[in-house]
């Protein structure tokens, strides 16, 4: 026997192993974490799920399920999302169908590893959709090609039926189900017409899946008959059993302040665009700096901000962002008036703009809907700037002169009925006073006398901006002046 000191080494040297062996088991262990996917699928969505997952991709212990709520958005992103979720391996994803996964929804649930559907839900219809002067309308056959081709790729990495799989993105496919003896297989309208006659002499029974000029759209209990879902469940804990979780430790992931903040802004850009740039045309009308400019710099900068944080604004739009507010600062504080740099400014704040609502500068042949989203985006941001415009022009036209009627006063009880217009009292300007050229006066235009600005009038050639000028005379209101150049040369 061994010596009483010895045997107590041994147990426990045996003891730490056990210790070490269950700490081993318990850190193999998964960890479910729950992913809500709900509402629009857009760009805030997409990064909020690639924030996600690459926190969760290198955990080899993780098992992401995407509790899918989603009647489908644009595209592109449901393509980022695909992206994202193949990052991680199939057997560690999981695509719950907690209500709906219709259009994009069903190509993000087609994209995790493993699908199981909630009781009384859908799932298909993923036909491309653009805008027309028509209203909407199926896009045409580059976006579908390239749709359908996605949706193989997915198909053939999760053993789903391809031909079933394409049948949701186009309408023009009729979809079987031939029987031969006990083996069943799926095919469309075109392989079953090139089959020989002897081939389709086997087939002991022919049923019509998908009908021309329908799109596949499955409930749950159709989509465990076609091969897609694994079952039927009433709760998302009889999913996780049903998979072999049931026992495993669950954590529901929620979006973050920013990512919230981004989704729920996302509807308003528009608007925040036309405020944005009203204010700005109002603040290069008029001179100095005011209100209108920080209103139309705030409202633009949120619009960029909530972009950046998408992913879609980068370096490239904060760039033509710099240049185009440099180029408003150069129109307000150097060369007043409304002229080339005032021009320039706009049209560079509207490209920026625009490449801030896509991740791309030019669009890819490749990928038809990158045009259409262009087109898109150059509509948006230039109907926001017409709609600033006329906003402008009718607050300045028809509000601010009835203000008076809403605001208390105090106001002056004074009228000018009984004052002159050629009174220099009236004008507090007289002949000779000496000022600088604000605008260009062609002839009439705005002109600094003393600490005034004031509407003036030219009698002889066009007077530039900044040029120094006399005061002629003053009459009928109108303050009549000439280059002093001009004056000296005479």
């Amino acid at each position: 026997m061994l010596p009483k000191p010895k045997r107590f080494q041994v147990w426990a040297a045996i003891l730490f192993f056990v210790l070490l062996l269950c700490a081993a088991a318990k850190a193999a262990e998964p960890m479910v974490h729950i992913i809500p996917v709900s509402g629009t699928v857009e760009p805030g969505m997409a990064a909020y799920l690639k924030r996600v997952v690459s926190s969760l991709e290198k955990d080899d212990s993780a098992i992401l399920v995407f509790s899918l709520d989603t009647f489908g958005g644009r595209v592109d992103a449901a393509f980022d999302i695909v992206e994202t979720i193949s990052t991680v391996p199939k057997e560690r994803t999981i695509a719950y169908v907690d209500k709906r996964a219709i259009s994009a929804g069903a190509l993000i649930a087609l994209s995790a590893g493993t699908l199981i559907m909630r009781e009384n839900t859908l799932i298909g219809d993923c036909a491309p959709m653009i805008q027309t002067s028509e209203g909407h309308k199926e896009a045409g056959e580059k976006t579908q090609t390239v749709l359908r081709a996605q949706f193989r790729s997915l198909a053939k990495r999760n053993n789903y039926s391809q031909v079933l799989a394409e049948s949701m993105v186009s309408k023009s496919m009729e979809v079987y189900k031939i029987t031969r003896g006990d083996r069943s297989e799926y095919m469309d309208k075109t392989t079953w017409q090139e089959l020989s006659e002897e081939e389709k002499a086997n087939v002991t029974r022919k049923t019509t899946i998908v009908s021309e000029g329908e799109l596949l759209t499955m409930d749950d209990k159709e989509a465990v008959d076609l091969g897609f879902s694994r079952q039927s469940v009433a709760t998302l804990d009889q999913a996780l059993d049903v998979l072999g979780y049931g026992a495993a430790q669950k954590i529901e992931i929620s979006e973050n302040w920013s990512e919230t903040f981004v989704r729920w802004l996302q509807p308003f850009l528009p608007i925040l665009m036309i405020v944005g740039i009203g204010a700005v045309y109002t603040e290069i009308k008029a001179p100095g700096f005011g209100i209108p400019g920080i209103v139309g710099i705030l409202c633009l900068g949120l619009v960029f901000f909530n972009q950046y944080l998408v992913g879609l604004a980068d370096y490239t739009e904060i760039l033509v962002f710099i240049i185009g507010f440099l180029l408003l600062g150069m129109e307000m504080f150097v060369l007043p008036g409304f002229g080339i740099a005032g021009i320039s400014a706009i049209i560079v704040l509207a490209a920026g703009l625009v490449l801030s609502f896509q991740n791309f500068v030019l669009p890819d042949p490749s990928l038809p809907w990158q045009g259409e989203l262009m087109i898109k985006n150059l509509g948006l941001v230039m109907g926001s700037a017409l709609g600033a415009l006329l906003i402008s022009m009718s607050v300045v036209r028809f509000v601010l002169p009835n203000l008076s009627k809403v605001i208390k006063g105090p106001y002056l009880d004074a009228t000018l009925q009984d004052s002159r217009a050629e009174s220099t009292e009236a004008s507090g300007i007289s002949a000779g006073d000496e000022g600088i050229s604000l605008t260009t006066l062609r002839p009439s235009g705005k002109v600094r006398i003393g600490d005034r600005k004031v509407d003036a009038v030219t009698q002889g050639d066009f007077i530039d901006p900044a040029t120094q000028v006399r005061v002629t005379r003053v009459t009928a209101g109108h303050v009549i002046v000439e280059t002093i150049m001009e004056k000296r040369e005479k």
